[in-house]
């Protein structure tokens, strides 16, 4: 999995860095097939804003959360985009196929 991490209008530092890359391995957790992480971290006037786009099987997810304090922005983050990772780990693994014998009723 690549992880990327930028701040907008803050600085990323080391223990930042450090807790967002621990959060977001709990992805790979979930799903195995998590090619790319981006976060990002901004910092709007008394908000503190971070926001993930996760390209993970076929398909790209995308979350943004705000707080008063950056990590507890980067914590709902990440319960909000693990959900929806296990969310779609949920749909590619039931196929709900459909037997043609199911399709068609017999008449005997």
């Amino acid at each position: 999995m690549q992880l990327t991490i930028t701040g907008h209008h803050v600085e990323v530092t080391p223990a930042m860095r450090a807790y967002t890359t621990e959060k977001m391995q709990r992805l790979e957790r979930h799903f195995d097939q998590v090619v790319s992480v981006d976060v990002i971290l901004n910092v709007e006037k008394l908000d503190q804003i971070a926001e993930a786009t996760v390209n993970a099987g076929g398909r790209t997810l995308f979350a943004t959360d705000t707080a008063e304090d950056m990590y507890a922005a980067i914590d709902g983050l990440s319960d909000k985009i693990d959900r929806q990772v296990r969310r779609l780990k949920g749909k590619l693994r039931e196929h709900h196929h459909v037997k043609p014998s199911q399709l068609a009723p017999d008449n005997e």
